[in-house]
């Protein structure tokens, strides 16, 4: 049986998620936390998965983003309130709070972002 944890992913994962929860709580800013918080959580679930799979990596980018614009429409929808977290600031960072056109933009952004940093890996891996 094929072995499939994989380290580099976790430590990715691991590094991310610290970037995600100090932008989450530390940073209030306009472009930064709205930005590139949303780009970079598309990459920490897909570095999340590739650590226990290693099936097609397009597929997983894919899904991710498709996990993120759910996410978001859940947003639209209000879950923080419907689930009675409004007063949960760990829920309020981790699910957010409002629905926003861009953050889906911003989350294309990281699922194009996996496939440029993928391809490019792999091509570096064939070359040598």
């Amino acid at each position: 049986m094929k072995r499939t944890f994989n380290y580099t992913y976790l430590i990715l994962f691991v590094l991310l998620l610290a970037c995600e929860l100090f932008i989450g709580f530390y940073i209030h800013d306009t472009t930064i936390r709205p930005y590139i918080g949303d780009l970079l959580v598309v990459i920490l679930i897909y570095a999340f998965i590739r650590i226990f799979s290693n099936k097609n990596h397009v597929k997983i980018a894919l899904y991710t983003f498709f996990f993120a614009c759910l996410v978001e429409t859940a947003q639209y929808f209000n879950i923080i309130s419907i689930l009675g977290l409004e007063k949960n600031k760990i829920a309020r960072v981790l699910l957010g709070t409002s629905f926003s056109w861009i953050d889906i933009l911003a989350y294309f952004g990281g699922f194009l972002l996996i496939l440029f940093i993928e391809k490019s890996l792999k091509n570096n891996r064939s070359n040598h």
